[in-house]
């Protein structure tokens, strides 16, 4: 799968079958706040919401960013995921 950081619609996304999940994000100067991750209902259960969680932390941390995630699937996913937890800037709670 094709995962793509497009900051001109300020998200990480794929497209499949035609359709398109995304990652959406605001970003500031060293902070990227992770706002919302939606995923078609008719590509629900393919592991993409995951694949592009994965794509975009390495992509944070490879820019050296901190990461506010308000996004509830962001969130979960960290909790699962300790290793990319010291990429949260320090006055976030999971």
């Amino acid at each position: 799968m094709e995962i793509k950081d497009n900051p001109d619609k300020n998200r990480f996304e794929t497209t499949q079958d035609g359709l398109t999940a995304f990652i959406e994000y605001k970003l500031q100067p060293g902070v990227i706040t992770v706002l919302h991750t939606e995923v078609p209902k008719e590509l629900e259960g393919r592991g993409i919401a995951s694949a592009m969680t994965r794509y975009a932390l390495v992509s944070i941390a490879a820019r050296n960013l901190a990461l506010v995630p308000l996004c509830p699937y962001m969130r979960g996913y960290l909790k699962k995921h300790p290793e990319y937890q010291y990429l949260i800037r320090s006055n976030i709670r999971l």
